[in-house]
């Protein structure tokens, strides 16, 4: 068969950007070898964040007193909540297909490998014995979960003990001792479902902070949060060997071991390029992803990459724009793609939401800057809705330009509250236009406006 285009995988970046092609008249084929929704959705971000809203239901009910309200015998039902995660993610599924069937995308539930270029320009796939040919590709086939080769590691998977995000986000039982190696974003909102469902949780992390590049005053309100809840937190610490019933670090040229009958390997995520036939026209890769230019092209002709593949922002929102300007630019609309307004999200309890510049890349970068950070209480709604809460905002200011150029925060619904700063970076709008705009009160998102007053 022969397209306008074939799009490789069917994740956030693939079937965004098949429906877009497809609503713009172009032939488009999908192929997508596992789970229509990649990862995100059928073994990340929407898994999670079923999970994580159980986890909140649950610790309402058991802490709510200090808001005058009291539950006796709340329960929670790890079993049923795996199940009501598969529901969610079977009726999500059901609507990307539709909206691909009403955009006449072509799908194939299948493995594509490109084979080879044509005389004319055209690309070859093959899928299960046939052919299918295209005067272009869209490459988004996403990543996987890296497992470094620490020792006991492929032994202790074998067994049932080690995991993935994959695996984890189907286990049905409640492990009496989990222990998390890594305390990135998925290794933090882990963290926070098992330790609220009753599992005793140990992180271990090399670094000497949790949350990646994640300001660093909010990951230190993020774990002295979660240190009051139990869970156990093994900084500067490396992974020297995984065990059926512990894992071994070694911290402070100390070795010590943390027992498990659980664990979660969650070191970090890497581009799938490795077997999808890249490398039959020449596509130009770096440190296992593909290389793409601000219109998401690569060094080949006529062939686009998009998400986690390219290896700049793996996070299925960015993926959804990175399509977007592929095909855009495929149907001969210029567009750029821009990683400067880029959101990031915890979605812990308290949520860490993240977007633009902190005070550490605004050093590293050289930029003139100044900081302004007020506590979440100059909001009267978060006092209302938060006994006791130590969330912050932090805003990071171009001084140059007088604009914002970095907004973080730790507060109850910060993904939500965080695109307000996300739209004032992209515009790059200036301290006094964003002195003018009037946020609803009372709203925990109107500390913004009272911080934005306190820049000088």
């Amino acid at each position: 068969m022969n397209y306008d285009l074939i799009i490789l995988g069917g994740g956030p970046a693939g079937y965004n950007a098949a429906e877009r092609a497809g609503h713009a008249g172009l032939n488009t084929l999908l192929i997508e070898k596992r789970a229509v929704g990649g990862v995100c959705l059928n073994e990340g971000c929407i898994p999670s964040k079923t999970l994580l809203n159980s986890a909140k239901m649950y610790d309402h009910a058991r802490h709510s007193e200090k808001y005058g309200v009291t539950t006796e015998g709340a329960k929670i039902d790890h079993k049923a909540v795996i199940e009501r995660k598969g529901r969610v993610v079977n009726q999500l599924v059901s609507g990307i297909k539709a909206g691909l069937k009403a955009s006449k995308v072509t799908l194939i539930e299948a493995e594509g490998i490109i084979d080879g270029k044509n005389a004319d320009g055209s690309y070859n796939v093959k899928v299960s014995g046939e052919t299918h040919t295209a005067q272009r590709l869209l490459i988004c086939t996403g990543s996987y979960a890296f497992v470094p080769p620490i020792p006991g590691a492929k032994e202790a998977m074998a067994a049932g003990v080690a995991m993935t995000n994959r695996e984890i986000l189907d286990m049905t039982v409640v492990p009496s001792d989990l222990v998390i190696v890594g305390g990135g974003v998925i290794g933090m909102e882990m963290a926070s479902y098992f330790n609220s469902i009753g599992s005793k949780v140990t992180v271990v992390e090399m670094l000497d902070h949790i949350g990646g590049p994640t300001d660093i005053d909010l990951a230190k309100i993020l774990q002295k949060n979660y240190e009051k809840k139990g869970i156990n937190f093994v900084l500067g610490a490396k992974v020297t060997e995984v065990k059926t019933d512990s894992v071994v670090y070694e911290k402070d040229g100390k070795t010590e071991a943390v027992k498990a009958d659980k664990i979660l390997l969650s070191i970090g995520r890497r581009a799938s390029t490795q077997g999808v036939g890249l490398e039959s026209i020449g596509v130009q890769l770096e440190r296992g992803a593909v290389v793409t230019d601000r219109f998401m092209k690569t060094n080949v002709a006529n062939v686009y990459a998009a998400g986690d593949v390219n290896g700049k922002s793996m996070l299925a929102h960015t993926a959804y724009r990175e399509g977007e300007v592929a095909v855009n630019n495929m149907l001969g609309k210029k567009d750029v793609m821009r990683y400067n307004a880029i959101p990031a999200v915890i979605y812990t309890s308290p949520e860490v939401g993240s977007v633009g510049e902190t005070e550490a890349t605004a050093k590293e970068k050289g930029i003139d800057y100044s900081v302004v950070k007020v506590p979440m209480q100059y909001s009267g709604r978060y006092i209302a809705e938060n006994e006791g809460g130590d969330g912050i905002l932090k805003l990071v200011i171009d001084k140059k330009y007088n604009r914002l150029i970095g907004c973080h925060m730790i507060a109850n619904y910060a993904s939500e509250i965080i695109v307000s700063a996300v739209e004032m970076i992209e515009a790059q709008m200036r301290i006094d236009e964003i002195k003018e705009i009037v946020f609803p009160h009372p709203s925990v998102g109107e500390v913004i406006r009272e911080a934005i007053f306190q820049v000088k």
